[in-house]
């Protein structure tokens, strides 16, 4: 249980685990991290995970370090979706959480039956729907969400993202979710169904809004993917590599004058991220000429005193030993101390977390599960979303904290988008490359109009006095603040965690800094990239002919559902003590858990995970094929997996069993791993002779896992998956008028709609909050204004 024995968190909470699969076992390890009480239900001999090893090591008689990680301090029992033992135990549970396909398990009958019950239904594109019971793979999931679609070299292959991202980004957004849901529960009674989609996270987690995007900028060739990768990134030094972050105007500006080019900051066209993929290879030509001559550490050092986010580029050893990481001892040994794991990603009144538990025997627990009474009161009133009556202060920017506050007001938390009309939210900046089409531009930022919807906007210059003071009395009538500046900046402001509990003693202060409130980094500025080149998530990514790459984005709302997580146990706290409390969700922790695969393995194995392209450890073949039709840059791109030698054989039959495909040692797993580059040319040559469609068809009857490499700036029309599903939603905006809007990755029985406002406009709800919530007359808001304390217009 938690270090702090004043810390209640979700003890109160039984989970039944019937997941098999990272995303599952990652969510329901969130819940025992937090106190609850997790009995995971397994088959005969145990689920499959135990065995898992992606670098291939035999753990022997024991299970494997990446099992035990993701299973520390849970209880295991055995039994199988839909016997009497899981029946039984999901009478006394709260939660059900379970992975099943829905042709092999009913899960909206089982949370029928159980009437307050909360069931999480992880499946890889939801249970409804024309995809919903296709063959799938981690993989498939990325190629069909828009994610791999836009990662490459343009002309190049284009590219997935390692370590399994999307199981991760995927299980933090279920947790989220389900934790919402049993909130209601446990106050009304209602239960719920949530049927949660792994495709869906992906296209928000990677795709890059590159729908909307197209739709508000114009001007997109849409004969061609829109393959491209950030420069500067990871660059090379003169001893490794180092990783960079430009995500605006003024950190281009500074880093031309770190690489000691200073006549390049006049230049227009370079400072523009398209401008400098036009002209790629004198670019990175001129980029590449000074990383090289210089150290990554006398880089970091440059680059961190011109306040560029920039760091090491590190993997599943060297993570051990940087300075961050280790001042802030956020590895630990596990419970048998046999290797090195992250802790838990979030912390409680300045508290490390407890270490880690043991996880369980196959079937340790059998017989020894104490009956018992869910505490929740029957069904009454009309079922309303989970967070309806919750406020929350958002002072958050950028992408991260955004999709932290965004969940939380999609669940129905009362959010006010915190920003100061001087220096807005950095991601309304991103609506610039829409100004020929807006003049308004600012409000036409396609990260800001997606990850905003449902919020109210306040704008307060918090540099001056009065602005100070109705922040407070925002805090004083809230139920807590979430906000994601480097820690420097909300201490000046004199708005740390002792004033925002003055200010309301009952208040949850969520923060959400870079590297954490603490250590030799902790003022330093970190975006989704910088996590990805620090944590060995980039060095996972790429070609293996290639460098590392970053994966574009999903560590923002990976740490952004951790922040969410962390504020509703946070509730769960308050509603045990009767106070609040100050967390800290350090962005980098987050990641280091998404990556920790790298390092539980090179620590218990000594075996170091490396750049695979789109391969895969645990599985052969996989990867992407051009089909019929094809020409350079404009591929039709199919891609597939093999999991196992039933798929193998199912393969074979597809593609008219050539005699290529007949050779006997392609039969085992390991036969076909050693084969791949084989196995990958005779798949080549069948796919430029079929189109992409018959191919794709041809697969999915075979029961192979497949899917089309698809276009993100075509997903709101073009999957039939996400129609089906009402993933977009039309949204009626006063400066871009009525455009499709990404939702939520989950659906909930009985809600028709997750968009009940668009994303506000700058300042737009000023008076609507200042003399509607705090008080304030209309004398004294038009001296507010006069005083530049609130305003609507940014300096442009």
């Amino acid at each position: 249980m938690p270090a702090d024995p004043d810390f209640h968190g979700l003890r109160d909470l039984r989970v039944v685990d019937l997941s098999t699969g990272i995303a599952g076992a990652y969510a329901t390890k969130l819940f025992a991290d937090a106190g609850a009480d997790v009995i995971k239900v397994e088959p005969p001999g145990g689920d499959p995970m135990r065995r898992r090893s992606a670098t291939g090591a035999d753990p022997g008689d024991e299970d494997g370090a990446f099992f035990r990680f993701l299973s520390a301090g849970k209880r295991s029992v055995t039994g199988r979706p839909g016997d009497a033992l899981v029946e039984e135990l999901a009478a006394g549970a709260d939660l059900v959480v379970e992975s099943s396909a829905p042709r092999d398990f009913d899960a909206p009958a089982l949370a029928a039956r159980h009437p307050g019950l909360v069931v999480l239904s992880i499946t890889p594109a939801g249970r409804t729907g024309p995809w919903a019971d296709r063959p799938w793979s981690e993989f498939t999931v990325q190629v069909a969400s828009g994610a791999v679609g836009r990662k490459g070299l343009p002309g190049g292959e284009p590219l997935q993202s390692g370590a399994c991202i999307g199981e991760w980004v995927g299980g933090t957004y279920a947790a989220t979710a389900a934790l919402a849901a049993v909130w209601r529960a446990r106050r009304t009674g209602h239960g719920e169904h949530v049927d949660f989609s792994l495709l869906e996270a992906l296209t928000l987690a990677g795709s890059g809004y590159l729908d909307l995007v197209a739709r508000l900028v114009g001007g997109h060739d849409l004969s061609r993917l829109p393959l491209s990768i950030e420069t500067p990134s990871i660059e090379p030094t003169a001893d490794g590599y180092v990783g960079f972050t430009t995500n605006s105007r003024q950190q281009v500006s500074d880093f031309m004058i770190l690489i000691e080019r200073p006549d390049l900051c006049e230049d227009e066209e370079l400072a523009q991220a398209y401008g400098r993929l036009a002209r790629y290879d004198e670019w990175t030509a001129i980029v590449k000429d000074w990383t090289r001559q210089h150290t990554t550490e006398e880089i970091l050092e440059r680059a961190a005193a011109l306040r560029i986010p920039v760091a090491p580029v590190l993997n599943g050893d060297t993570v051990r030993d940087h300075e961050q990481i280790v001042a802030r001892r956020v590895l630990v040994p596990d419970a048998s101390g046999r290797f090195l794991q992250p802790r838990r990603p979030w912390r409680v009144d300045d508290v490390d977390p407890p270490p880690p538990r043991p996880a369980p025997r196959a079937g340790e627990h059998d017989g020894r599960i104490e009956p018992r009474v869910p505490l929740r009161p029957q069904p009454t009133g009309e079922k309303r979303l989970p967070l309806e009556g919750v406020r929350v202060v958002d002072m958050t920017a950028w992408w991260a904290g955004p999709s932290s506050t965004g969940v939380l007001a999609a669940l129905g938390a009362d959010v006010i988008h915190v920003e100061s009309a001087s220096r807005p939210d950095g991601m309304r900046h991103t609506g610039g490359m829409a100004r020929h089409r807006f003049p308004d531009w600012w409000e036409a930022g396609a990260f800001f109009l997606s990850a905003n919807t449902n919020k109210r906007d306040l704008t307060l210059d918090l540099r001056k006095p009065r602005g100070l003071d109705l922040l407070k009395k925002l805090v004083a009538v809230s139920d807590g603040v979430i906000e994601n500046y480097t820690p420097r900046v909300l201490d000046n402001f004199g708005l740390g965690g002792d004033a925002v509990l003055r200010a309301n003693p009952r208040a949850i202060l969520v923060r959400m800094p870079a590297f954490g409130l603490s250590g030799p980094w902790r003022d330093h500025t970190g975006f989704a990239q910088t996590m990805e080149q620090l944590t060995g998530l980039a060095w996972v990514t790429g070609h293996v002919d290639d460098q590392p790459r970053i994966q574009q984005g999903p560590c923002d709302p990976l740490a952004g559902m951790h922040g969410a997580f962390a504020f509703l146990v946070g509730l769960f706290e308050r509603e045990a003590s009767g106070r609040g409390s100050v967390i800290e969700c350090a962005m980098v922790e987050a990641a280091l858990n998404a990556a920790s695969e790298q390092l539980v393995e090179f620590t218990a194995y000594g075996e170091l995970l490396g750049r695979m392209g789109n391969r895969s450890t645990t599985a052969a073949p996989q990867g992407l094929f051009a089909c019929a039709g094809s020409e350079p840059g404009r591929e039709s791109w199919l891609g597939l997996t093999v999991e196992n030698d039933a798929q193998w054989t199912a393969l074979v039959e597809a593609i008219g069993a050539p005699a290529w495909a007949r050779d006997p040692s392609f039969a085992t797993f390991a036969g076909r791993r050693a084969g791949e580059d084989a196995i990958a040319a005779g798949l080549r040559t069948w796919a430029s002779g079929v189109d992409r469609e018959t191919a794709l068809a041809r697969l999915l009857r075979a029961g192979v896992p497949a899917a089309a490499v698809a276009d993100p700036r075509k997903l709101a029309d073009g999957s039939a998956q996400h129609r089906a599903r009402g993933f977009y939603e039309e949204v009626d905006h006063p400066v871009v008028g009525r455009q499709p809007i990404a939702t939520v990755p989950f659906r909930f029985a009985g809600v028709e709609r997750w968009i009940r406002r668009p994303a506000p406009l700058l300042g737009e709800h000023n008076r609507e909050i200042l003399c509607g919530l705090l008080g304030v007359s209309e004398a004294e808001l038009a001296e507010l204004e006069a005083d530049q304390v609130v305003g609507n217009r940014p300096p442009v």
